[in-house]
């Protein structure tokens, strides 16, 4: 944005501020999303060579999953769920965040090639049972990895898919316990969590989770992973802008403006050491200075692989712990 643009939209933004007040009140209790009950306890699951995934794919395999190659952070995450490490990862920097195989996860070997287009020889190379990948990144590749080994595309829209993931994993590698476990141990931590914001003012706050870069904001809205865990604990007014994929997450400086958040958590996609983070980027932004968590020093930059990449329930977990770390009771 041009300064004389920015300029412009001072007035605007000075008179958006004005009717949200000068200063931030505490959010209301009417403000608040209304509690969503978490269950406590997993079903029963059953070992099986063969399970039909939360979005209706079925896997089925000649012998339980030993070997299993991550292209995707999901498959990480309830890897390490699941007590296995994968015998390779193209996601080391989220294998090795202690949220999930912390030093072990270093010692994977990392798989080369850039993201959906991964060396798929490499791959052989790494003789696996199961590879798993990302539904519309990965799928090009099938025909040369199922030559070796089954590919399964996998991608959660909630936290109850990802347990879903889990369980069909569990069951695939003969630790169903184990993944039932795990369920439980994140719909407990879930369940305290929900109790914990909705008995404090925490739950009216308005939070935000974005990235991008300062020319095309992002943000995780309510139909998203981590937009939709984030209701369930805080004020989230970002829902999806329509059903384009391409537009459905892009909100400008003045829609972000508008919404008043009073948390903002970013997670920054930098590819070199000289690259600034997105809210350095934005700093001088005269609109985006008028933002309440701006203004109250509550923007956080977050760790990009664990809040943009995780999405098995131990990423989920520790993200809900840091959230409720910073959020304001």
């Amino acid at each position: 944005m041009t300064e004389p643009a920015r300029a412009a939209l001072v007035p605007v933004a000075l008179a958006l501020l004005a009717l949200a007040g000068a200063c931030t009140p505490a959010p209301s209790a009417e403000e608040a999303p209304k509690v969503t009950e978490v269950v406590r306890t997993a079903a029963p699951l059953a070992n099986a060579l063969s399970v039909t995934d939360p979005h209706g794919q079925r896997i089925t395999l000649t012998k339980p999953a030993e070997r299993i190659v991550c292209l995707n952070g999901l498959c990480d995450d309830i890897v390490a769920d699941l007590g296995l490490t994968p015998v390779g990862t193209s996601n080391p920097v989220l294998a090795g965040h202690p949220a999930l195989l912390g030093d072990a996860g270093r010692s994977v070997p990392v798989v080369p090639g850039s993201f959906g287009g991964e060396d798929v020889e490499a791959i052989a190379g790494l003789k696996p049972d199961l590879v798993i990948g990302l539904p519309g990144v990965h799928d090009a590749l099938r025909p040369a990895i199922e030559k070796f080994a089954p590919l399964w595309t996998a991608e959660p829209a909630t936290w109850e898919e990802s347990a879903g993931y889990l369980r069909a994993l569990g069951a695939l590698t003969g630790r169903a316990d184990r993944a039932v476990q795990a369920e439980e141990r994140f719909r407990g931590r879930l369940a305290d969590a929900v109790a914990r914001t909705h008995g404090s003012a925490q739950a009216a706050r308005k939070v935000l989770l974005m990235y991008g870069s300062v020319d095309s904001i992002g943000v995780d809205t309510t139909a998203s992973l981590k937009g939709h865990l984030l209701g369930q604990l805080f004020s989230y007014p970002f829902p999806a802008k329509g059903t384009d994929v391409d537009t459905a997450s892009n909100y400008s400086v003045e829609e972000l403006l508008a919404k008043q958040p009073d948390v903002v958590f970013v997670y920054s996609l930098l590819f070199s050491s000289d690259d600034r983070t997105l809210s350095a980027q934005l700093a001088d932004n005269p609109v985006w200075q008028q933002i309440p968590a701006v203004q109250q020093q509550q923007v956080h930059e977050m760790h990009a692989k664990l809040w943009g990449s995780g999405r098995g329930l131990r990423s989920l977990a520790a993200v809900v712990d840091e959230a409720l770390a910073k959020v304001p009771a």
